[in-house]
């Protein structure tokens, strides 16, 4: 059977140095491990209460627990299976300092807004795993080597992968990354850490653990697959991030797909093992389980190349699950004290894991799925208490078998709880765009960029000095004129200048003199609070609700956040068949409705618009409609003619109605709630599509359907939402349910493509102008009737519809670039009601 904590014996003929016991340095690496894991269970916890930013969250799991177990547990797989003595005694203290000294700089430095501490800690971490995977190549050279070789190589390759994550990092928090090259490096930085410093150790250590833990021997020719697989995953991530960087998803594609394929043939010994031996013990469940949603990331991720929407499956399925099962095998191993102890120990640690387990899997999909928002939040409590209570499990089996130095264990909670302090106090910095909240003296970094400063607002007490950090982000020149009289001269792209302004006597309002500028949003304000507290109270709420900051309209040039994922446009073909059977649920569900802006929305089937229905004329549509909302509902299509009294009634929740319709004409048909007082529920987000091909209707290249409405913020049926619908004054206009939403997730075509995109247009108050910039269209299609056909002598520039109606365009893009797509009333196309049709060569 494979071992893995076999005690080397010290070579050659001086006796060994002394050192530590080995189990106590262990209980010291793993309570470190498990102070990480319980930062992140109580930040989780306090997060609504808080303003714990989501980066923070992910850092403290990653970053703090997860690269600590990596560096432990690699040096411990890497002496004990090679054979060669431990490393000297000095080097695991001073790496495990320096390790979480760097990490707590890092987490400090960017809550704090101090870039220079948050590069410094990003080196520190950089620097000690570069070191420590040295130290393994170094020492594992000058081993016997043998059937476990191929584990060294496997963990430097992990470890050059966190040098450039780490890399990444660092630069991005240091604030000197290009505007338009922050998306680019977050995803490199969240790809080359996650599959290549975590994805390459686990692999690599799966090997031999997976037996291990299995009581079996290892399958033959391990070794061989062992060797080949890494030769594969490393070139596939490297071409991946590469692709990442460059922004060419074909080759991130093709990286991808390369490390899936070496990843699948890693897991071969791993499946073949499973075939000799099931999973039997909490351990073994726990580690097969996280393979398997590391496989389903995999393929997830190669298809999207893109981890966002993915982390709830990455960070609770695959990495919890690894970390957990493989330290509820390894703590009661290395703690030591004999065979009855091991038992005890593990007795201990082993504790409630079935229903520990269920509820980690039974969650994970439910983070992932579009889902009612109370869905989720189950979820994500299921997952914190099992994560919780492995902690206090797997700390209380460490405590009954070494009790830590009071001294020592004070100093670790300082330092980790201080970090924590550091992001929770900085929180409402975490989202660009938001309230920042300052007192005493205090340097704000601001950003001048796509017609927008950037924070809106700054909150400070009386008597605070502010340091204003100017950088025009911008391709045309802008400046800041404060209402103090201080002002920036005018910066062109990539220029930076400093504002101090005096110690804070009452609000100060900011503002770009370029003319226009400031009418069109350049604006930012100062805003004087009574006290600190309330100057943090201020920043908090921010936070929390989502709002929009500063005195103008929403900032939509602003990133959305990471679990955001945008309606796909994409129009499937009609499927076969004449009867269409389709089901149809009204829920409440929050929605991201511009970048960073929550919205609790009523919807259909969890979206805006809700799904859309695609056939021929003369098909026959049965829609099931069911209210799981939380009050009455009722669906009008306007693509069937038949008398409203029954099929168009509303239900109540838990009530459900069958609307069957025949298509008896071709056309793009709006369907909405069909209750009043309609304007709210459709300004609410009710609406939705029915396409029916006009016969002979030609394929294209491409395809998309747009359903343009309105985005009034606040809550549904207040009488400020509702005031605001009937004055027609919309927050926001949007396509697919999110003002500009499409500027950061562009639609595709390839040069020389026909494009056809079907719109319609939903209000509920105001139609549409709709335009593709550089582009002329050679076919429209209105309310059932062609006004343009290809072949014509003339063109067209607009689709103009009314509210209610529908129609498509096409046209042939000429050659790569970016088209804007828009709603040519510029209210509401500089209002949200824009998008990118992104054309390759």
């Amino acid at each position: 059977m494979t071992s893995i904590g076999i005690r080397p014996k010290p070579t050659g003929t001086e006796p060994p140095a002394r050192r530590p016991a080995r189990s106590t340095w262990h209980a010291v690496a793993n309570g470190v491990v498990l102070a990480w894991l319980a930062l992140t269970a109580v930040a989780a916890l306090v997060q609504h209460d808080l303003p714990v930013p989501r980066w923070l969250l992910i850092h403290l799991f990653l970053l703090g627990a997860v690269t600590n177990a990596i560096v432990t547990w690699t040096e411990h797989f890497a002496t004990a299976l090679l054979r060669i003595p431990p490393p000297p005694r000095r080097w695991p203290l001073a790496r495990l300092a320096i390790l979480n000294a760097g990490i707590a700089a890092v987490l400090g430095g960017v809550a704090g807004g101090l870039p220079a501490l948050a590069s410094g800690g990003a080196s520190a971490v950089v620097l000690v795993v570069a070191a420590h995977v040295a130290v393994i190549a170094v020492r594992g050279r000058g081993s016997l080597g043998g059937r476990f070789a191929h584990v060294v190589g496997w963990y430097v390759w992990a470890g050059v992968a966190l040098v450039a994550g780490g890399t990444f990092g660092g630069l991005l928090a240091s604030g000197r990354v290009p505007a338009g090259w922050l998306a680019p490096m977050r995803a490199a930085h969240a790809h080359v850490n996650i599959l290549g410093w975590v994805g390459l150790a686990v692999l690599g250590t799966l090997f031999t653990l997976w037996p291990t833990v299995l009581r079996t021997r290892m399958v033959d020719g391990t070794g061989r697959i062992a060797r080949w697989s890494l030769r594969a995953a490393v070139p596939g991530l490297a071409v991946a991030v590469g692709g990442l960087l460059t922004d060419l998803r074909w080759l991130a594609a093709a990286g991808l797909l390369l490390y899936a394929g070496a990843a699948a043939l890693a897991l071969v010994p791993f499946v073949r093992t499973i075939a000799r031996r099931r999973p039997h013990t909490p351990a073994s469940w726990m580690l097969a389980a996280g393979t398997a949603w590391f496989a389903v990331t995999l393929v997830a991720d190669a298809a999207r190349q893109s981890l966002d929407g993915l982390l709830p499956l990455v960070l609770v399925g695959f990495v919890g699950q690894t970390l957990l099962g493989a330290l509820t095998f390894l703590l009661p191993v290395v703690l030591g004290g004999g065979p009855a102890a091991l038992k005890a120990n593990a007795a201990v640690i082993e504790r409630l894991w079935l229903p520990r387990v269920a509820a980690v899997n039974a969650a994970v999909p439910l983070l992932v799925l579009p889902v009612p928002g109370w869905l989720t939040r189950a979820a994500w409590i299921a997952a914190i208490a099992a994560l919780g209570s492995f902690v206090v499990l797997a700390a209380a089996t460490v405590v009954r078998t070494h009790r830590p130095s009071p001294v020592i264990a004070g100093i670790t909670a300082g330092v980790l709880l201080t970090a924590l302090a550091a992001g929770v106090a900085a929180g409402s910095a975490d989202r660009p765009g938001s309230t920042v909240a300052a007192t005493g003296t205090r340097t704000v970094d601001v950003a001048l960029a796509d017609m927008r400063i950037r924070p809106g607002t700054i909150e400070a007490a009386p008597g605070t000095r502010l340091v204003l950090r100017v950088t025009n982000e911008d391709a045309m020149p802008h400046d800041l004129r404060l209402g103090t009289g201080q002002a920036t001269p005018m910066l062109g792209q990539g220029e930076t200048a400093t504002l101090t302004v005096p110690p804070l006597e009452e609000s100060v309002d900011g503002w770009c003199t370029v003319p226009g500028h400031r009418a069109a949003g350049m604006t930012m304000r100062i805003e004087m609070t009574e006290t600190p507290e309330h100057a943090q109270h201020g920043a908090r709420q921010g936070t929390q609700h989502g709002a929009h900051e500063g005195t103008g309209p929403l900032d939509l040039a602003a990133p959305m956040s990471p679990e955001w994922r945008p309606y796909d446009a994409v129009l499937k073909p009609a499927p076969g068949g004449k009867d269409h059977r389709v089901e149809i649920r009204a829920t409440d569900r929050e929605l991201e409705v511009a970048p960073g802006v929550r919205q609790q929305m009523w919807t259909f089937n969890g979206t805006v618009p809700g799904p859309v229905l695609r056939g021929k004329v003369g098909d026959v549509f049965t829609v099931t409609f069911v209210n799981d909302a939380a009050m009455g509902h009722g669906i009008d299509f306007h693509a069937g003619s038949l008398a409203p009294d029954v099929p168009m009634r509303t239900i109540q929740p838990g009530e459900r109605l069958t609307y069957r319709f025949k298509a008896e004409h071709a056309g793009a048909w709006l369907y909405h709630c069909s209750t009043m007082p309609m304007l709210q529920h459709m300004g609410n987000g009710m609406y939705g599509a029915v396409i029916i091909d006009p016969p002979d209707l030609p394929r294209v290249d491409r395809e998309y359907v747009l359903v343009q409405g309105e985005v009034y913020l606040g809550r549904p049926g207040s009488a400020e939402q509702v005031a605001k619908m009937r004055d027609g004054r919309p927050d926001a206009w949007a396509f697919n349910g999110t003002a500009s939403g499409y500027d950061h997730a562009p639609l595709t075509a390839r040069a020389g493509d026909r494009v056809r995109v079907w719109v319609v247009g939903a209000g509920p108050s105001t139609g549409t102008a709709f335009h593709i910039v550089g582009a002329q269209f050679d076919t429209v299609y209105k309310e059932g009737a062609y006004l343009l056909r290809k072949g014509d002598d003339g063109g067209a520039q607009i689709l103009d519809l009314a509210p209610g109606q529908g129609g498509f365009v096409e046209a042939v893009v000429p050659e790569a670039g970016h088209y804007p797509f828009v709603d040519h009333d510029m209210r509401h196309g500089e209002a949200g009601a824009h998008g990118i049709l992104k054309v390759t060569g």
